[in-house]
């Protein structure tokens, strides 16, 4: 992760963000759906986010968006006001240098800092390097949810996992 800055995202990194999250929905079963976002859709998305009180972090790397994380409500009933749900995507040729794990640890002290206990993260079942990776971050599964999703004609299986903040 050597000469990378994780920074909040701002309205010029939307079409970076937008370009890694439309290749993850084309290529991958990261995200469960096959609609393509639009700068629209990722602008009002970033707005939301901002709205919440809710980061939106770039990992910057010579100069380039190389990847984002963000977090979210769990579920939208008062009882899991404290636990929050995160992505990670990366550029597709930036993966492996840490910087999904950089941008995901720089979640926790944001999410603790506003009261939140615990973060969520649903991995598909066949992301082997995301489920890793977050275990090495502490995260521990707790739930795996058969055929759940459907994808490029096949079921996907959804992993839940849970880190103590």
């Amino acid at each position: 992760m050597q000469d990378t800055v994780i920074r909040p995202a701002r309205d010029g990194d939307l079409a970076a963000i937008l370009a890694i999250y439309n290749t993850v929905i084309a290529s991958s079963t990261a995200v469960y759906t096959d609609t393509p976002a639009t700068l629209e859709d990722r602008r009002d998305w970033l707005r939301a986010r901002a709205g919440q009180g809710y980061p939106v972090l770039v990992a910057e790397a010579s100069g380039e968006v190389a990847g984002y994380a963000t977090f979210g409500d769990f579920r939208p009933w008062p009882g899991y006001r404290h636990t929050v749900e995160h992505s990670v995507h990366i550029r597709d040729d930036q993966r492996g240098k840490g910087l999904g794990s950089g941008l995901v640890t720089a979640l926790f002290p944001i999410a603790a800092g506003l009261g939140k206990h615990v973060m969520v993260a649903g991995i598909d079942a066949a992301n082997h390097g995301s489920l890793r990776m977050h275990e090495r971050l502490g995260f521990v599964e707790v739930g795996r949810f058969r055929e759940v999703g459907r994808k490029f004609d096949r079921w996907l299986d959804l992993v839940f996992l849970q880190r103590f903040l």
